[in-house]
C-alpha cells in the first residue's frame, strides 16, 4: 500500500483523536464511575489502533493495543479507575504525540521508544489477572436474555402497524471479530445484507456513530420483515469477520419468549398495505446518512487559493468604481451594482469558510492547567466559556502559544500558593477563566485569574531600576502606562526563577505576536483580587474595511475597526504637555501623532486653517493622527510586503488601489 497518500489524513484523524482522549481523561478523573466516558476512551483508542496498524506504526499500533486491553479490564469491572490509571493513561498519550510528532517529521513513529510505557500497562493487566478474564466486549447470551432497543414514539407506530398487518419485527445483534480492522465497512456490508430482505427501522448506536466507529464490536439493528428469522440470521452470519448474529423477534412491551407472532406469507395485501408506513421509519436511517457526509476536510491552502482569487475580483471592483466615477452611465451603474453584490456575497461565503471553531485552541489547555496545578502544588481550576466562537483560520492556528504564556503566568505568577489564600480567606480552590466572544467585528479573548492581581508600584520601580523611564516622569504615568511596561523585552517583578512560566520572558513575544495579527492585548489588574488580559482581534485578517488617509501626496489606509472619529480642529486646540502635544476630547486626553513627521513624509500644502486628525483605538487607549484629508471609506485587500520588506516600523501591510496604485496601511498597534 502506498502510505503517502493517506499519511495527511492519518495524521489529522490522529490529532482529532488524541484531543478527544485527553478531553475524555480529564472527565473519568473528575467521574471514575462514568461507563459512557469509559466506553469513549475506548471507542478512540481501538480507532487509533486499528489506523496505525493499518498505516504500519507498530510502536503507536502496540501502545494502543495495550491501552485497549486495559481498558477493558476497566470496563468489565476487573480494574478500578484511580489517580494512577489516569496518570498511566496521560503518559501513553504524550508518548502517542510523540509518536505521531516523529511521523510528521520523518514518516516513521520511531524505534520503540517508550517500551516503559508499555511495560507499566502489562503490570496493570497481570496485576488484575487473578482469575482468568474475559476480555470479550459482552455476550449476547441466549436468544431471550437480549436487552431490547429503546424506541422512540415514531419507531413504536411504525413497530405496531407491521404487528397490525401481520409481518415481523425482528431484532439483530451483530458481534464483530476483535481482529475487524475496518468496523465501518463490516457494518455496512450487513446494512447492505438486510436490505435485501428488510426494511430498517433502527440502529443501535446511530449511523453516524456505526459510521465512524464510535462503537466496540457490537451493534443491533431493528427491521420489519417477513422472511422467517433464520434467513436473516444464515445471511448475516456468512459476512466475513463477524463472529456472531443472533435474531430475536421484537415486541417492546413483552418478552419475546412468551410472544408469539405469525408471520404473513410473500407478497400479500398486509404487506403492500403496510409498506409505505415502514419505509417511512426506514427513511430516517437513510436522511441520518446524508447529514453525516454534509462535511468535508479541505486543505487550508486551497482555501487560500480561493480566498486570492476573490482579492482580485474586490481589486477589479474596486478600479471599475473609479473608472465609473469619471465616465458616468446609467447601465455603467447598474452592472457595478451587481458586480458589488455579488463579491460581497462571494467574500462573506468564503469567510464562512475560512472561519473555524476556537475550540481546537481551547481544548489544549485543560491538560496543561491540570499537570501545572499538580508541578505547583496549587487547587485550579480553569472555566471555559465560548468555545464555538469562530475566528480567521489563520489566527486560530496561530494564538496557541501566546495563551500558553498567559495562563502559565496566571498559574505560577498570578495564583497563591494553598498557605497564602488560606491566610487571605480565599478559597483554596483558585479559578482561571478562558472566554471568548464577538465584539461588533473582533473577537474578544479574555483570559482571568482570581489570584494576588500585578503589583503596581512594584512595576513602577522596576521600570525605574531598568531605565524604561525617569522617576519623575514615572509618578505622572497613569496604572494602565504602567502596565505596558510588562509588555518590555525580559521584564519581570518575579524574584524566582520558574520553569513553569519562564524567566520573564514571553509577554513582549504574546504583544509582538498577536500585534503582527492585527490584534491587540491589553491588561487590567486589582491587587489581592486578581488580573485579566483582553486580547482582540479582527474577525477577518485578509479583506477589511479601511479609511483612506492622505498624507502629503501619498495614500495610507487605516483599519476601519480601530477608527473611533475624525474630527476637524483648529491648531490652538492642540496643547503641549512634557513635549508632547495633545488634544482634550470629552474631557479625554489624548496624545497627538503627526503622521507625516514620523513617516518621513514631506507635508503636504493644505490651505486650510484647521487641522484633519483620525482618532484611533489601541483596547481603551486613544491616539489622534494627524493627516492632511480624508478620501473616504474603501474595502481593501490585505496584501504582505513580502519577505525584503518584512518588519517596517509602522507598516503594517498593503493593498492595491483602483488605480493600480499601492497604498500602505498604517500598523496601530506600534505608532499609537
Amino acid at each position: 500500500m502506498d502510505k503517502e497518500q493517506y499519511i495527511d489524513i492519518f495524521i489529522e484523524e490522529t490529532k482529532e483523536h488524541l484531543q478527544n482522549l485527553t478531553l475524555q481523561l480529564l472527565q473519568l478523573e473528575r467521574n471514575s464511575e462514568d461507563t459512557a466516558t469509559i466506553n469513549e476512551i475506548f471507542r478512540s483508542a481501538h480507532t487509533l489502533k486499528g489506523m496505525s496498524s493499518t498505516m504500519g506504526f507498530e510502536n503507536m499500533s502496540r501502545m494502543t493495543h495495550k491501552m485497549e486491553d486495559v481498558l477493558d479490564l476497566v470496563r468489565n469491572d476487573n480494574l478500578k479507575v484511580n489517580s494512577h490509571i489516569v496518570d498511566l493513561f496521560f503518559k501513553c498519550l504524550d508518548a502517542l504525540e510523540n509518536y505521531l510528532e516523529n511521523i510528521i517529521s520523518s514518516g516513521s513513529d520511531g524505534n520503540g521508544e517508550h517500551k516503559e510505557v508499555v511495560e507499566l500497562l502489562n503490570k496493570e493487566i497481570i496485576r488484575s489477572a487473578k482469575d482468568e478474564v474475559d476480555v470479550n466486549i459482552g455476550s449476547l447470551g441466549d436468544n431471550n436474555s437480549i436487552c431490547l432497543m429503546k424506541v422512540d414514539q415514531y419507531e413504536l407506530f411504525a413497530v405496531n402497524k407491521a404487528f397490525e398487518m401481520g409481518m415481523c419485527v425482528y431484532q439483530i445483534n451483530v458481534k464483530l471479530d476483535k481482529g475487524c480492522l475496518l468496523k465501518s465497512a463490516r457494518v455496512f456490508l450487513v446494512f447492505q445484507t438486510l436490505e435485501k430482505y428488510s426494511e430498517i427501522i433502527k440502529a443501535n448506536p446511530s449511523v453516524e456513530e456505526l459510521e465512524d466507529e464510535k462503537f466496540d464490536y457490537e451493534f443491533s439493528v431493528l427491521v420489519v420483515t417477513n422472511k422467517d428469522m433464520n434467513v436473516l440470521e444464515k445471511a448475516v452470519n456468512n459476512i466475513s469477520e463477524i463472529e456472531k448474529a443472533s435474531v430475536v423477534l421484537y415486541n417492546p412491551t413483552s418478552s419475546s419468549k412468551n410472544k408469539s407472532i405469525q408471520c404473513t406469507p410473500e407478497g400479500s395485501d398486509f404487506e403492500h398495505s403496510c409498506h409505505k408506513d415502514i419505509q417511512t421509519a426506514g427513511n430516517d436511517i437513510k436522511k441520518r446518512k446524508a447529514t453525516a457526509l454534509k462535511t468535508v476536510r479541505i486543505d487550508i491552502e486551497r482555501l487560500d487559493v480561493l480566498m486570492n482569487l476573490v482579492s482580485e475580483l474586490i481589486i477589479q471592483k474596486t478600479r471599475l468604481f473609479r473608472i465609473a466615477s469619471v465616465d458616468k452611465s446609467t447601465s455603467f451603474d447598474e452592472a457595478l451594482e451587481y458586480l458589488e453584490r455579488i463579491t460581497t456575497d462571494l467574500h462573506d461565503a468564503v469567510m464562512k469558510v475560512r472561519m473555524v471553531p476556537i475550540e481546537s485552541v481551547f481544548n489544549r489547555f485543560p491538560r496543561m492547567i491540570r499537570d501545572i496545578s499538580r508541578d505547583l502544588n496549587k487547587n485550579i481550576m480553569l472555566s471555559m466559556s465560548g468555545e464555538d466562537t469562530e475566528l480567521d483560520r489563520t489566527v486560530v492556528d496561530e494564538i496557541g502559544d501566546s495563551l500558553i504564556h498567559i495562563l502559565r503566568n496566571a498559574a505560577d505568577h498570578g495564583i497563591e500558593s494553598k498557605e497564602k489564600r488560606k491566610k487571605l480567606n480565599k478559597s483554596e480552590e483558585s479559578h482561571i477563566f478562558l472566554r471568548a466572544y464577538h465584539d461588533g467585528n473582533n473577537v474578544v479573548i479574555e483570559i482571568e485569574d482570581d489570584g494576588q492581581g500585578l503589583d503596581i508600584e512594584s512595576i513602577r520601580e522596576k521600570a525605574i531600576e531598568r531605565g524604561l523611564t525617569k522617576e519623575d516622569y514615572a509618578d505622572n504615568l497613569s496604572n494602565e502606562e504602567i502596565m505596558n511596561f510588562i509588555f518590555k523585552p525580559g521584564f519581570s517583578t518575579s524574584d524566582e526563577i520558574s520553569d513553569v512560566s519562564g524567566r520573564g520572558v514571553g509577554l513582549d513575544v504574546v504583544k509582538t505576536k498577536i500585534e503582527s495579527m492585527s490584534g491587540t492585548i491589553e491588561v487590567k489588574t486589582e491587587k489581592g483580587k486578581g488580573s485579566k488580559f483582553i486580547i482582540r482581534f479582527p474577525l477577518t485578517i485578509a479583506i477589511i474595511q479601511a479609511l483612506l488617509v492622505e498624507i502629503g501626496n501619498e495614500e495610507y489606509a487605516i483599519p476601519i475597526n480601530l477608527t473611533s472619529q475624525i474630527l476637524t480642529v483648529d491648531p490652538l486646540a492642540i496643547k503641549t504637555i512634557q513635549k508632547k502635544e495633545i488634544i482634550i476630547i470629552n474631557g479625554v486626553i489624548v496624545p497627538i501623532i503627526r503622521l507625516n513627521s514620523v513617516l518621513g513624509i514631506k507635508k503636504g500644502e493644505n490651505t486650510e486653517k484647521d487641522i484633519t486628525i483620525v482618532v484611533v483605538k489601541k483596547g481603551e487607549k486613544l491616539s489622534g493622527f494627524v493627516v492632511d484629508s480624508v478620501l473616504g471609506q474603501q474595502e481593501i485587500v490585505v496584501k504582505s510586503l513580502g519577505k525584503l520588506l518584512q518588519g517596517i516600523k509602522y507598516i503594517a501591510g498593503a493593498t492595491i488601489l483602483g488605480d493600480g496604485s499601492v497604498a500602505l496601511i498604517l500598523d496601530v498597534n506600534s505608532l499609537s
